[in-house]
């Protein structure tokens, strides 16, 4: 029989997450949703608040009734956001994409390695964690640059005749990207493949199987999980990415997190933006709920 103190215990472990998401997540989103139902007012905070508590709970009430979703409208109008949309996840869907070539041979040469230096390998990817994000991204701004370090290298080695323009463009924001969250895909591929079974591959080569058809066969989809696992953890913060599309895209580039920059701070319209936010999220995380149903699903199904 259980002690009733570990009991405690363990309920009290199982609640932190929750409470964690509670104020976290659950509060802040709630905050948002309820400025995105208000209207824009000339004052501090630019918006007329809903959902106060002085006047009780019939004023409480008269103001649900008086709640506006025109900002919500106002998005299906413009098609400034609808692009904005698109443009993100294409962005971020072809970033993810380059990472997960980038990540994957990374992270299989990890997970092959001698035991020995595994760590030393480890520290390696986390290594750029220790410095500032900005000042990274900063970084390739010298390096990319028509007068940068890479066009100087290529153009001493002979490469090309005159400098590349690289900077201000979508190969820009892509190369910020892929280095900015590469970590978040190689740790999580490199989690799967070090668990993986290698005997199974030496049965496959023994039974006559040539390396690439038991890579495709065996080594990625046992590795399955670490590749959703770390495209989810690339793709979903790149949608929103203001930095990197500032910083290295230039002024011409469209993506969500600058359009959120510029109503909140710019144009100070905040109800539209909290619209435009709330309208992002639901678009990355309700799909991923419904994959997990159906991830769940499919392995109660093969049980």
């Amino acid at each position: 029989m259980k002690h009733p103190l570990s009991a405690i215990t363990n309920r009290l472990v199982i609640l932190v997450p929750y409470l964690w998401l509670l104020f976290f997540f659950l509060i802040p989103f709630f905050i948002v949703f309820k400025i995105s139902l208000s209207t824009t007012a000339i004052a501090m905070p630019p918006y007329t608040p809903v959902l106060g508590m002085g006047d009780g709970i019939s004023g409480l009430m008269s103001q649900i009734s008086e709640f506006s979703f025109d900002n919500y409208l106002w998005l299906t109008q413009d098609a400034l956001y609808f692009n904005a949309y698109v443009s993100s996840v294409i962005i971020a869907g072809i970033s993810t994409f380059l990472a997960l070539l980038v990540g994957y041979p990374i992270a299989y040469g990890m997970a092959r390695a001698p035991a020995t230096i595994r760590p030393t390998l480890l520290m390696l990817v986390i290594l750029p964690f220790w410095t500032s994000f900005l000042i990274r991204v900063y970084a390739w701004i010298g390096i990319l640059k028509p007068e940068g370090l890479l066009n100087q290298l290529l153009l001493a080695t002979g490469v090309i005749d005159q400098p590349l323009v690289i900077l201000n463009t979508h190969s820009a924001i892509f190369i910020g990207i892929v280095y900015s969250y590469l970590p978040f895909m190689i740790l999580p591929l490199y989690s799967a493949l070090e668990k993986m079974d290698y005997s199974l591959i030496e049965a496959a080569q023994d039974l006559g199987c040539p390396p690439a058809s038991a890579f495709w066969k065996i080594t990625f989809p046992l590795s399955l999980p670490g590749v959703i696992a770390g495209c989810l953890l690339v793709f979903i913060p790149a949608v929103g990415e203001f930095v990197i599309p500032d910083l290295l895209g230039g002024s011409q580039t469209l993506m969500i997190g600058k359009t959120l920059w510029n109503e909140f701070f710019a144009n100070r319209d905040w109800p539209v933006s909290s619209a435009v936010a709330v309208i992002l999220l639901l678009l990355l995380v309700v799909p991923i709920m419904f994959f997990q149903q159906a991830q769940a699903r499919a392995q109660e199904q093969g049980r």
